[in-house]
């Protein structure tokens, strides 16, 4: 049974760890240059969930920018608020049913103590 509480703790701090990187991504869409990155999850064995995570290097767009110098060209930031915003919904689905699985392993655990004392 504690097996159980122990893959979804992994999975809820995976899951965690894909939340920072969303909000990490969306808090730097404005910085030009900024590379997004992504977290994977991968089974680990025998149970529970690691994170991944990785640059995704795709280009940002180009715009002029005016300086001092004149115009110029500046790669803008690859992240798209699009894709953030579904992936922190989904996200959020997933902590509430790993929180969901932890809840029913304590009610399960807390109802063989008592019969068991």
């Amino acid at each position: 049974m504690i097996n159980g509480i122990s893959a979804s703790l992994s999975g809820l701090m995976s899951l965690q760890k894909k939340n920072e990187s969303s909000a990490n991504n969306t808090a730097n869409i404005d910085t030009d240059g900024y590379k997004k990155t992504r977290v994977t999850l991968q089974e680990e064995t025998p149970q529970g969930v690691s994170a991944n995570v990785s640059t995704v290097e795709t280009p940002g767009p180009m715009a002029l920018e005016r300086t001092t110098e004149g115009e110029v060209l500046v790669e803008k930031s690859n992240v798209e608020l699009a894709e953030e915003i579904p992936q922190q919904l989904m996200t959020r689905r997933f902590f509430q049913a790993n929180v969901k699985t932890i809840q029913a392993y304590d009610e399960m655990l807390g109802s063989l103590l008592d019969i068991k004392s």
